[in-house]
């Protein structure tokens, strides 16, 4: 007859999980307002995408220092209190879309299109360069534009 072994509190405790990743490897993150879950957002992306998330953050704020931050639809939104929202970014599983809610205003224009007039896209990549000026002068664009009431 097979001995049975006492489970020790290890194997009885709930497994401490994080949130649940998504198609794509997206963070599924509650719905909030704050720096608060972005932070929580940017903290379970995956892979290579957690440090592109990091820097994106880190350039917005230092670029925007009046930047509101939320987690809407499981991805993290900027804006300007009275403007709305100007950017968004979301995990996808080669790449991180940077959305630009004014994008065709920008100069030069994203190169990402959209099906929504106004909305074009930057797609950071693993193994391609990011231009870094490029995004920031982007981002200062469009924190002066009417930005997306959401």
């Amino acid at each position: 007859m097979a001995s049975k072994t006492a489970k020790t509190s290890a194997d009885t405790a709930p497994k401490s999980e994080g949130p649940v990743l998504l198609s794509g490897g997206n963070p599924q993150i509650p719905k909030g307002y704050g720096d608060a879950p972005v932070q929580a957002y940017i903290e379970a992306m995956p892979g290579w995408k957690h440090d592109v998330g990091r820097r994106l953050d880190t350039l917005i704020d230092e670029t925007v220092p009046a930047v509101k931050k939320a987690v809407k639809w499981n991805s993290p939104f900027y804006g300007i209190d009275d403007q709305g929202w100007f950017l968004s970014y979301h995990c996808f599983t080669k790449y991180v879309k940077v959305t630009f809610f004014r994008g065709r205003s920008l100069q030069p224009m994203p190169l990402g299109e959209s099906r929504h007039q106004d909305v074009r896209y930057l797609d950071i990549r693993e193994d391609e360069p990011f231009d870094e000026a490029q995004f920031v002068d982007w981002v200062k664009q469009a924190s002066r534009l009417p930005g997306e009431k959401l």
